[in-house]
């Protein structure tokens, strides 16, 4: 599903409240049964939203939902155009088929993303109005060589964007995640367009946990962390609007200076700098100590040997011992 019905929209608006509404209630407003308002939030549950059904009482949403606020997004950042889609295959996907009408900052936010991918084609889970779905555009000059780095770039606009919101105690694990307490917070997909010697076209997702169902959470592989349990998230939209306002700063200093402007920030941030971690590559697995970025970005690892060795992206994964 990647459309959300105007009717099925306005019964979630309805819902985002967390009180409870009988189906009688709800399907007088709707103009639609009782039976049809029925069929209609299976439908919305489908999307990941935890929604009680109480005899006698109704329907209530398991937590009060914080929507997306198009006219306030628009108003703040422009004159970045600003695209939301209620529900979407997926963002980063969408703003690759619009690369031609596309500026510098232009976003593309998302409720629920039913196709969303993660690094090296991992399914990313995006149950709706439970994180900060979001893909910006970006155009280098440069060309694809001078990219290099820009996750690591991005993982520092988005730890900038959240303790300016009130949320400490956010790391970095190379070279595309955010940490709390060693889970999972957020990930980054960067994705490039470009041809040899011309400008560089990027998309950039983001996908930050906010507050996640917990049967959502068992469909997903590793530990994970919520933004909720740094503090309450009283402004969703606030969040999408210093996000990107951040990450415009940050990119327009890496389009200036490159990764090495970035180096002592994000060795700074780096969750696992001075930890035993193993890299994994292909068949191969290589164990030591990190030891944060260079300044063109690349992972160093100091071996048993004392030497330090480098890794770029590609397929290199780190791990915790």
């Amino acid at each position: 599903m990647s459309e959300l019905s105007p009717l099925r929209q306005a019964l979630v608006a309805l819902l985002a409240d967390g009180q409870f509404h009988s189906g009688e209630q709800l399907g007088e407003q709707l103009l639609v049964s009782r039976a049809a308002i029925s069929k209609h939030i299976q439908a919305i549950k489908a999307l990941g939203l935890e929604i009680y059904s109480v005899s006698g009482k109704g329907y209530r949403l398991a937590v009060p939902l914080q929507l997306l606020d198009h006219p306030r997004l628009s108003q703040a950042l422009a004159p970045q155009r600003v695209e939301l889609k209620p529900v979407i295959g997926s963002t980063n996907q969408h703003w690759l088929s619009q690369l031609a009408h596309l500026n510098n900052g232009d976003i593309c936010v998302a409720e629920c993303q039913t196709a969303g991918r993660g690094r090296r084609g991992r399914a990313w889970v995006s149950p709706f109005g439970g994180q900060l779905i979001m893909s910006m555009y970006w155009r280098l000059e440069q060309g694809m060589a001078a990219a290099m780095g820009l996750s690591l770039v991005v993982g520092i606009a988005i730890v900038e964007a959240l303790n300016a919101q009130g949320f400490k105690g956010v790391a970095l694990k190379w070279p595309n995640d955010l940490y709390v307490n060693g889970r999972k917070l957020a990930g980054i997909l960067v994705e490039m367009s470009g041809t040899a010697g011309g400008s560089c076209h990027l998309v950039i997702g983001v996908g930050l946990n906010l507050l996640l169902p917990t049967p959502e959470q068992a469909h997903i592989s590793q530990p994970v962390a919520e933004l909720a349990e740094l503090g309450e998230i009283k402004d969703r939209n606030g969040l999408v609007i210093a996000l990107s306002q951040h990450l415009q700063h940050c990119l327009a200093i890496f389009e200036a200076q490159g990764i090495a402007a970035f180096q002592e920030q994000w060795n700074r941030l780096d969750y696992f700098n001075g930890k035993a971690v193993k890299v994994l590559m292909s068949e191969q697995v290589i164990h030591g100590i990190a030891r944060g970025i260079d300044e063109q970005g690349a992972l160093l690892l100091e071996l048993s040997n004392g030497s330090i060795q480098r890794y770029l992206g590609g397929e290199v994964s780190l791990r915790g011992e």
